[in-house]
């Protein structure tokens, strides 16, 4: 039985343009160069993670995009 529904990512965005995403509930972090590299990256690590327990595997993966942003207040 699959109790696990969804696994949610946090993403950021490296200086160099690539990105992290790293799991808000499992030891799972990986990195992309662009969204889609990530996306495929995410995939493979969730796949691996999961590769001794497939029942337990979530049935959607949700990544949450953190932007930090600072400007001058004046």
């Amino acid at each position: 039985m699959n109790f696990m529904k969804e696994l949610i990512f946090e993403v950021s965005q490296e200086a160099d343009g690539g990105y992290v995403a790293e799991c808000l509930t499992e030891p799972i972090v990986t990195q992309g160069d662009d969204w889609a590299a990530l996306r495929t990256a995410v995939d493979e690590a969730v796949r691996g993670y999961f590769f001794d327990a497939p029942s337990s595997a979530p049935n959607q993966i949700r990544l949450h995009l953190v932007r930090d942003e600072s400007f001058a207040f004046a």
